[in-house]
């Protein structure tokens, strides 16, 4: 079982963990992701990769808690073991080099672009990082990523940090002319929301754009199909296919409401955990 070798509590609801993982590092590529399990008889999650160490072995991961297991996972601290890790999984990212690559996170979906910021700086391209949040307390890793990328630009709905305004109010101004110049290739990372918003965005100027899907998922593998997503009028699988896909050809309308799908089950879930936690407590 992987070992967490140091955790960090990045916001009230997000957590960074690094853990020992020496044959998935030793793999990993930008843009894909793991499947990670708690307990016996637990639900499985793809969690993405943010950055992985191939000399050292390590693998670092963000969650952000946002149901049961996602809660189960960041009450892990170092030293703790993780019953199941599975990965890497999914598609690498593959962008021609030589060009302007601009990648944009929405709120825990900024961890992803770790390795991809600087994967892409050491090949040679320029780079520009776009982080979004409600508000400073909210953003993640924006010193980390500043190292690894040209240029770092920070968006927070309220102001209180960086750009006043959404992610992709930022990214118009910049394709239209803004330094640091007109981006060749975007990629989004996060909320399904926010990248359907960078998508509209990138059309019109017909910026070649990518998105990462992250729908409901079982095995990873592409045997379930529970990840189903329409790209260009054809059913793909996130976990086999993608998880990165051309944005203008994602529906994301289906997406989104597949996603919906066990909302119910998902708040039992949750109220189930509740009252075991509760129940330790007393």
């Amino acid at each position: 079982m992987p070992r967490i070798i140091e955790t960090r509590q990045l916001t009230p609801v997000t957590k960074f963990f690094r853990i020992d993982a020496p044959l998935i590092a030793a793999s990993a590529r930008p843009g894909q992701f793991v499947m990670l399990r708690v307990r016996e008889g637990g639900e499985r999650i793809p969690i993405t990769i943010a950055d992985y160490d191939r000399e050292a072995g390590t693998l670092s991961l963000v969650v952000q808690e946002v149901g049961a297991t996602t809660k189960r996972v960041c009450a892990l601290e170092a030293g703790d073991e993780i019953l199941d890790v599975a990965g890497p999984l999914g598609g690498h990212i593959d962008i021609p080099p030589g060009g302007h690559v601009c990648g944009i996170g929405g709120g825990f979906g900024s961890a992803a672009l770790l390795c991809l910021m600087r994967e892409f700086t050491a090949r040679g391209d320029r780079t520009t990082a776009i982080l979004g949040a409600r508000s400073k307390d909210l953003l993640i890793l924006a010193d980390e990523l500043r190292p690894l990328s040209h240029n770092v630009e920070v968006c927070t709905d309220d102001g209180s940090a960086g750009f006043k305004g959404f992610v992709t109010q930022r990214l118009a101004q910049i394709i239209d002319g803004d330094a640091p110049g007109r981006p060749d290739h975007v990629i989004a990372i996060g909320p399904m929301a926010m990248m359907r918003a960078v998508a509209e965005t990138t059309r019109g100027p017909k910026v070649k754009t990518l998105v990462s899907m992250d729908p409901l998922m079982v095995d990873g593998t592409g045997m379930c199909g529970g990840c189903r997503v329409n790209v260009g009028g054809k059913a793909k699988f996130a976990c086999v296919d993608g998880p990165c896909f051309d944005a203008h050809e994602v529906d994301f309308d289906v997406a989104m409401r597949r996603n919906k799908a066990y909302v119910r089950e998902e708040k039992r879930a949750l109220d189930r955990l509740a009252c075991m936690t509760n129940r330790e407590a007393r």
